[in-house]
């Protein structure tokens, strides 16, 4: 039986959940396809990857993907506090922002809003989380 190898295109379906349960994405929701990618091309996070290779179609699994391996640490020098009259208006926790910088545009998201400041975060929102997938292997090319 094929199985799955560090070049091959696979078709996956997958669940991504954090270590409390709560799922942060799904193929399994209705309106959406099975991933179809070709592994090798950094185009997954490198624990997902590494957590096809050796599957065969029908194969499921569960992986536990570490930050390192995934969307690695939370950086320090990405949380960032600025003058609320920097702002686009009233801001709240949780609301997401773009800034354009000479290396082109950076998202952030606000993590706290003081009297004259607010705090901004451009790590990823996966950061420092270990990530758990549910995989099922459908399709192998």
């Amino acid at each position: 039986m094929k199985k799955v190898e560090t070049n091959s295109t696979v078709i996956v379906n997958y669940t991504g959940k954090l270590e409390d349960g709560s799922v942060f994405d799904s193929s399994l929701v209705e309106g959406r396809e099975p991933l179809k990618t070709t592994l090798g091309k950094n185009e997954l996070i490198g624990g997902f990857e590494d957590g096809l290779v050796g599957m065969s179609i029908g194969e499921k699994k569960t992986v536990e993907i570490e930050p390192e391996n995934a969307y690695g640490e939370v950086l320090d020098h990405l949380i960032q506090e600025v003058e609320k009259t920097q702002m686009p208006g009233d801001v709240e926790v949780g609301t997401a922002l773009q800034a354009q910088t000479q290396m082109g545009p950076v998202n952030f998201v606000v993590k706290e809003v003081k009297d004259d400041t607010v705090i901004l975060d451009a790590n990823h929102p996966l950061a420092g989380k270990k990530l758990i997938f549910d995989l099922e292997l459908v399709g192998l090319e």
